[in-house]
């Protein structure tokens, strides 16, 4: 008889991820309840050597295997998001569950405040890092009627030409699925131009073949649409009476959710080299904003850090011509973060009360 394939369930909330804050509080206690769900989630079946893919380990600690196979000692957050972190899993934790429960995002400097962390840079790196496996390849590609367009991003206040032309701002390009009156899934990218050749690369990786493709009458659509083998249907917005966001009302309601997270919460800051990760972790939430919880983003998150790889911060901080822009590291080491884990306090507010009340009266 042959192997018969377990059907894995569905996550549940309650069970596999919780459903609220007052829940992942009371789940991840502590660095040792974090390590476990990550453990969970990386080995569901059990130990697999990332170095030899051997399956058998003598468990070394809580956290760490020794491979039965290549002798390695592996680490529950080697070779992950998490790797060689210094900040508490606590804080991890609370920085994934803020950045997916909130549709506006989650700036570094909030974060910083929210879980008092002592140094911006450790902020901001968090953030980046998980925006790191937030990217868009490999996912399914758009199908159906799908709208697309370009917009320019950034560079307010600078002189020059305006629209297509325009100088000093960074071209996205934006494909947003119809779903009758409503929208589907979404894509953006920064691309060089308003090509045929940057136009025929973004539908070969977004869109699937055979699609059908709604545009303005843009000279490079025809050319770019016909090399990716999809179909081509013009909306002529000049020739029409019709407004822009009237003829391609999906995506550019796509561009101004967008903007409207970059003007907002990030105060406009994002530079161009970082541009792209910002697109990513807005579209990573939009084409989840369905979900029945937030905590469903929350794992699927967690999902995709233990399966990325490491993001040093040095690959992370592009180097630009105004160094001060990207928050530089210490010079001297500094204390680790401090975590969230704390021992549970026997109502401070009154037993104060009772001290000042005993010292009045005796």
């Amino acid at each position: 008889m042959g192997i018969v394939p377990i059907m894995l369930e569905a996550p549940v909330e309650g069970r596999d991820f919780p459903g609220s804050l007052p829940e992942l509080r009371a789940w991840f206690r502590s660095d040792a309840d974090c390590v476990d769900y990550l453990d969970w989630l990386r080995w569901p079946d059990g130990f697999v050597c990332p170095w030899c893919a051997d399956v058998g380990d003598w468990s070394a600690t809580a956290s760490i295997y020794r491979c039965n196979g290549c002798r390695r000692r592996v680490s529950v957050t080697s070779q992950t998001v998490f790797h060689r972190t210094r900040t508490p899993l606590t804080v991890w934790f609370e920085a994934a569950w803020l950045k997916m429960v909130s549709k506006q995002g989650l700036s570094a400097l909030n974060l910083q405040r929210v879980t008092d962390l002592g140094s911006y840079q450790t902020a901001w790196t968090m953030t980046h890092k998980l925006r790191t496996v937030m990217s868009q390849s490999g996912r399914k590609r758009l199908t159906g009627q799908i709208e697309i367009d370009e917009t320019y991003v950034g560079g307010a206040g600078k002189p020059g030409l305006t629209g297509r032309g325009a100088a000093g701002k960074t071209l996205v390009a934006g494909a947003v699925e119809r779903r009758g009156r409503g929208m589907g899934r979404a894509r953006l990218q920064v691309i060089a131009d308003a090509s045929s050749a940057s136009l025929e690369i973004f539908l070969r990786d977004h869109v699937t073949l055979g699609a059908t493709v709604i545009t303005d009458a843009w000279r490079s659509y025809p050319a770019a649409t016909a090399a990716a083998g999809v179909a081509h249907e013009v909306r002529n917005v000049s020739a029409s009476v019709q407004p822009a966001h009237v003829s391609l009302p999906g995506v550019h309601r796509l561009f101004s959710l967008s903007k409207r997270v970059l003007e907002g919460t990030y105060q406009g800051s994002v530079q161009p080299e970082h541009l792209q990760a910002y697109l990513d972790e807005f579209v990573f939430r939009f084409n989840r904003r369905n979900s029945h919880t937030r905590g469903m983003l929350f794992l699927r998150l967690l999902e995709s850090a233990v399966a990325g790889h490491p993001a040093p911060y040095t690959d992370l901080a592009v180097i630009h011509r105004k160094p001060r822009l990207v928050p530089v590291p210490p010079q001297a080491p500094h204390a680790l973060p401090r975590t969230l884990t704390g021992p549970p306090l026997k109502r401070p507010w009154r037993s104060a009360r009772a001290a000042q009340s005993w010292q009045l009266h005796g």
